[in-house]
């Protein structure tokens, strides 16, 4: 691994912390503002909404520049969401302008999220042999999942009444900042400056792409191409249906979790997002087990899925901490080990098949997708009145029941293609078997 890589690894993880811990401070706005409960995952569904709907066009946006530079540009339209959410109640008066500020300033973060991944990931397959894909993404994935812990943890601290009182205290925290959800904002603010410092320093990696298309219209048909191909080979749509699940399924899980906490555990925000965090402590020892598994053995991690759907529905069942904490930490390992495999085989197909830039476009936008069916189900159900405990047996069954699916189609296509595995590490384009 070299420099330039840990550099990537840095501006990622401080990235991603301050992406976390501003879902949190925005559900404490929404909370002050004394929004519904539905709001929430909402929120995320608008964050979402943007990888979809920029999903044509990232990609080639990702791969006519310097991907350092890319992930520049795109961490500071994140850094002016951030500023706007701070600027709330500066900007608009009355509950419902403000929530919908909220809304908009999360949305432009999603954005610039979605700009920025795949130069994210694009790098890294220009950095990296195929051989050192899968544990390049081991680290990747596990300190991104570690941001997660970490920017999660960090928005419920910096919003608890302990911490907040002793921030609000300061007095230039309490010149700028009129609540403690604000005075969070402020100190998630210099974390996005942090990962914008290390942009800065990730050098040249002098890949270069053919020209890339600017024309909407062809943009837009050329993406339709390349999720063909992707969804058309018999290796790459097992890898894309699988991560296209676990992030839903992920995405859902942090906002169960947080009312799971509320109605189940009765804890608070700040409590309960503990809980996310420790979920995702589970995940990131996962991913670092998973880097030991080879590229070529990849598929032989499906049956994991099931079982990560099976644990979930063991969730009503717990109520002492040390009971809370341990279902967690499990559910947590096992989506991070059978995660990181797929999405190494998903991104060395789509660098085969397409470039760097398009083919994790075309992920974030399969992955995106099902995140907003997914959270759009869940706020549905929390709009009917369902108990917290019915919708997590519910969404236990649908992600073993769709995983059992995966595998079953899996073994259809090596039943179809014997020799399909050796696929697997090949260079060159060209390789798709529909």
């Amino acid at each position: 691994m070299n420099k330039g890589f840990y550099l990537v690894m840095a501006a990622q993880a401080l990235s991603s912390v301050a992406d976390n811990a501003l879902l949190i401070a925005a559900i404490a706005l929404i909370a002050q503002l004394s929004g519904p409960e539905w709001m929430a995952p909402m929120m995320k569904w608008w964050f979402a909404l943007a990888y979809v709907v920029l999903a044509a066009f990232v990609g080639a946006f990702a791969d006519s520049f310097p991907k350092g530079r890319v992930m520049f540009s795109t961490n500071a339209l994140k850094t002016l969401g951030c500023v706007l959410m701070f600027s709330y109640n500066h900007l608009l008066q009355g509950p419902e302008h403000q929530l919908l500020l909220i809304f908009v300033s999360y949305t432009i973060v999603g954005i610039g999220a979605a700009a920025y991944s795949p130069a994210k990931y694009g790098i890294v397959t220009e950095m990296l042999p195929p051989d050192l894909l899968v544990k390049g993404n081991s680290w990747i994935e596990g300190l991104t999942v570690l941001s997660v812990i970490v920017g999660t943890v960090l928005g419920g601290v910096l919003i608890s009444p302990t911490v907040s009182a002793h921030l609000m205290a300061h007095p230039w925290v309490q010149a700028a900042a009129g609540n403690a959800a604000q005075g969070a904002i402020l100190v998630i603010g210099l974390v996005y400056i942090a990962a914008a410092l290390c942009n800065l320093l990730i050098p040249d990696t002098h890949a270069y792409y053919p020209k890339q298309q600017t024309h909407p219209i062809r943009l837009i048909r050329s993406f339709g191409t390349y999720v063909r191909i992707l969804w058309g080979d018999k290796l790459g749509q097992i890898s894309l249906a699988v991560t296209t699940l676990f992030w839903g399924a992920g995405a859902t899980l942090q906002f169960i979790v947080i009312e799971w906490g509320a109605q189940h555990l009765g804890y608070r925000l700040d409590q309960a997002s503990i809980l996310m965090g420790v979920a995702a402590l589970g995940t990131v020892a996962g991913s670092i087990l998973a880097g030991r598994v080879p590229l070529r053995k990849a598929l032989s991690v499906l049956p994991v899925g099931v079982i990560m759907g099976l644990v979930v529905l063991l969730m009503p069942a717990v109520q002492a901490t040390w009971a809370v904490y341990g279902l967690l930490l499990l559910i947590g390992a096992l989506s991070g080990f059978f995660v990181v495999p797929m999405n190494a085989l998903l991104q060395h197909r789509g660098h085969v098949l397409l470039s760097a830039g398009h083919s994790i476009a075309v992920q974030n936008f399969n992955e995106q997708l099902n995140i907003l069916l997914m959270l759009a189900l869940y706020s549905l159900m929390l709009w009917m009145g369902l108990p917290i405990n019915v919708v997590i047996m519910i969404f236990g069954l649908l992600v073993a029941g769709l995983m059992l699916a995966f595998i079953r189609w899996n073994m259809l296509n090596h039943r179809a293609n014997p020799g399909l595995t050796g696929l697997i590490g090949q260079h060159g384009h060209g390789t798709a078997l529909h």
